[in-house]
């Protein structure tokens, strides 16, 4: 006999349904303030804010897969796309042969200066501007513990691999 829970309780259900619709509410309009001023997708603009946000602007391709929870394939597909347009270079990595390290250029900084005005703003103004920094503490902190429950035993585009395994 299993100890599984039948149902979610009307609270867990509410906050599962809240979380999926301002999920779901919220996402298309970042995406189209995206799209509309660096021609970036949310993908995307995760890969140059990561990388903008290193001291060197540099990290490993499976490295920032890890963090962006996204397809290490899939994720070079977007690399790949960004490096066209300048945004980013690729190489191999000085310590690893078998990864690849993706550094940002002074135009992928351009582009994150463009966008993110707007990006905070549409962040802002939709998801923070009805509640408190009390509230956005407390959101802060309770999905911070999900993600850790979560990435305890995460799906493979989301697992942090091991520096001596890894590749790109």
């Amino acid at each position: 006999m299993s100890d599984a829970p039948t149902a979610l309780t009307p609270t867990q259900l509410g906050a599962y349904f809240a979380l999926t619709e301002v999920s779901a509410l919220l996402r298309p309009a970042v995406e189209k303030q995206l799209r509309d001023v660096g021609r970036l997708s949310y993908v995307q603009f995760q890969l140059l804010a990561r990388l903008g946000d290193t001291a060197d602007g540099r990290q490993r391709m499976t490295d920032l897969a890890d963090g962006v929870v996204y397809s290490r394939s899939g994720l070079t597909y977007q690399a790949q796309l960004l490096e066209q347009r300048g945004l980013v270079t690729r190489s191999p990595s000085p310590d690893d042969e078998r990864s690849t390290v993706v550094a940002i250029t002074d135009a992928g900084r351009e582009v994150l200066a463009d966008v993110f005005p707007g990006h905070i703003g549409t962040v802002q103004g939709l998801l923070f501007a009805p509640i408190s920094d009390d509230d956005a503490n407390d959101l802060a902190r309770v999905l911070g513990r999900i993600s850790e429950h979560l990435r305890a035993n995460p799906p493979r585009s989301a697992s942090r691999r091991s520096a001596k395994g890894a590749s790109a």
